[in-house]
């Protein structure tokens, strides 16, 4: 099964895929080519990470218009900042992947709650 996890953003979107039980990072794009990736790959599921607030409820409604399920995503962006920094990564690497590494994060805690 093949899995897609999205970090919702305004501005760029975080994607993480996963066809087995581990989520890696995949790459950070911009909102408008999520329906091009959408067509062109083929995902068993979606899986949109939610946050509190106006955002959670931008997010919820963003995952609604691609029919995608949610997840709750409360911290993961501090998460893949700090697991970042404590792996050594470059700053400008971290800053251009941080979206993607918030999006493994969610989606792994999907695969391991659904698990």
């Amino acid at each position: 099964m093949k899995i897609l996890g999205i970090d919702y953003g305004r501005s760029k979107i975080g994607l993480a895929v996963a066809e087995s039980s581990l989520a890696e990072p995949w790459k950070v794009v911009a909102p408008g080519e999520i329906e091009n990736i959408l067509k062109s790959e083929k995902f068993d599921k979606v899986v949109v990470g939610i946050s509190e607030g106006e955002m959670g409820a931008e997010s919820k409604k963003f995952a609604e218009s691609i029919g995608a399920e949610t997840f709750d995503e409360t911290l993961t962006s501090q998460d893949a900042q700090r697991m970042s920094r404590e792996a050594g990564i470059p700053v400008k690497k971290r800053h251009e992947m941080e979206d993607a590494y918030a999006a493994s994060i969610m989606l792994q805690n999907f695969l391991d709650f659904s698990g």
